[in-house]
């Protein structure tokens, strides 16, 4: 979330950025509720006062009829304020909440065809086989069996494809620990508190992916990232100690598996897959550098699977409300014949840490708020149709990538 005194300081700013996003927001209203909470809270804060001085003046005698009256007329309004209070700050919350971040000079704007290729890698291949229609006649996996237990779009995997998932995982594992990252099992729910905090404000109510607990405050994570922005909530960390770097493997778990207009196929879009995401807590300074790394970090990754892919800027219309900026990795898909989302790394600047109090405090004793980012290492699922589209080949066999071969027995195909 957003500073409400920076809202205030910067409203032209960041009404023009929030509608660059696509987000519908109403500066003026929200000030007006600052105003009101401002109002309210100086009422508030003179009855204290006076209640303090009342309470001072009962102490060491037998108070006056007139006082302990005035004390009793103080205290309901006190009671009756504070209420009012509580209620113009929750309101002034809940608007700022749905402002997004503020976006950087070098997003492109407009809408999700205005973002720009930056990089190619890899020569694309012009022939490949249907992932979901390859799978299914190897027996790796089962969707009818997954929709009879949870549901469509859930999924068994199994025997090859199994074995396949998992050496991905190792190897993306390998990968991130090479560059120094504390590797990390997360909580698979978490609370409203840090779900808010991550901002996935969806930009209608009908846009919410995320599953929730009937009668609990939790929901299910969309992504490690969630419970990663909550690991240093409400807490104060060492300018030394930063940055810091965490890979957090879990299932994710989200209900856009029939989005409209998106590719569904198969394991491409589902609603519950594995993934291995980067995070880090940084130095405001040091957040463009660290995205940067973040984004070199998934393209290793990708160049030693072999596999063909593009990244992109993307544009201000298509950015979620937490980034400053984003960039896509997209893999070039022989079936589809176009490039297809693999990976994402976002810099969300101070948005999730100022929501979830993640501070810093600076060797001259200062403290502000972190920076966060996150990426994608390896999404499971979808790293399954990039490996059996590049890599099935005529003779019913999927040749393994090098990088793989030591997390599959040294096999060769499968």
């Amino acid at each position: 979330m957003l500073d409400i005194k920076y809202i205030r300081e910067n409203s032209e700013l960041v009404e023009k950025s929030a509608r660059e996003k696509g987000y519908k927001i109403d500066i003026k209203e929200i000030i007006a509720c600052d105003d009101e909470r401002k109002k309210i809270l100086v009422d508030v804060e003179d009855l204290r006062k006076r209640r303090n001085e009342i309470a001072a003046k009962m102490k060491g005698g037998k108070p006056s009829e007139d006082l302990i009256k005035e004390g009793k007329a103080v205290k309901e309004k006190l009671a009756e304020e504070e209420q009012k209070l509580n209620a113009a700050q929750d309101k002034l919350k809940v608007m700022v909440q749905g402002v997004p971040n503020i976006i950087f000079e070098d997003v492109p704007l407009g809408g999700e065809e205005c973002s720009v290729e930056v990089k190619k890698w890899g020569e694309p291949h012009q022939s490949g086989v249907d992932h979901l229609d390859y799978a299914v006649s190897r027996d790796w996996v089962d969707f009818e069996r997954g929709a009879k237990v949870a549901g469509a779009k859930f999924y068994y995997l199994k025997n090859g494809l199994a074995l396949l998932e998992n050496a991905l995982l190792q190897y993306g594992l390998s990968k991130v620990l090479e560059h120094g990252f504390t590797f990390m099992t997360v909580p698979d729910m978490v609370c409203s508190r840090v779900l808010e905090g991550c901002g996935f404000n969806p930009r209608t109510s009908e846009q919410s992916d995320e599953y929730f607990v009937e009668g609990e405050d939790l929901g299910l994570i969309a992504t490690a990232e969630m419970p990663l922005t909550g690991y240093h909530m409400d807490e104060i960390i060492d300018e030394d100690k930063l940055p810091l770097f965490y890979a957090g493997y879990s299932p994710c778990f989200r209900k856009e598996a029939g989005a409209a207009g998106k590719y569904t196929r198969g394991l491409f879009r589902v609603h519950q897959f594995n993934k291995l995401e980067m995070y880090a807590f940084c130095l405001p300074e040091q957040s463009k550098e660290i995205h940067e790394k973040i984004l070199a970090i998934e393209e290793e990754i990708w160049q030693g699977l072999g596999v063909p892919y593009h990244i992109i800027n993307i544009a201000a219309g298509d950015l979620g409300a937490p980034a400053a900026k984003k960039y896509d990795m997209e893999y070039w898909s022989p079936v589809n014949q176009k490039y297809q989302e693999i990976t994402s790394c976002s810099n969300c600047t101070d948005f999730q840490a100022r929501a979830v109090n993640v501070r810093v405090r600076r060797a001259d004793g200062t403290v502000e708020f972190v920076h966060t980012l996150n990426g994608t290492a390896i999404p499971l699922a979808r790293a399954l149709v990039v490996m059996i589209e590049n890599f099935a080949n005529e003779d019913g066999l999927l040749r393994v990538p090098e990088v793989l071969r030591p997390y599959l027995g040294g096999k060769e195909e499968i």
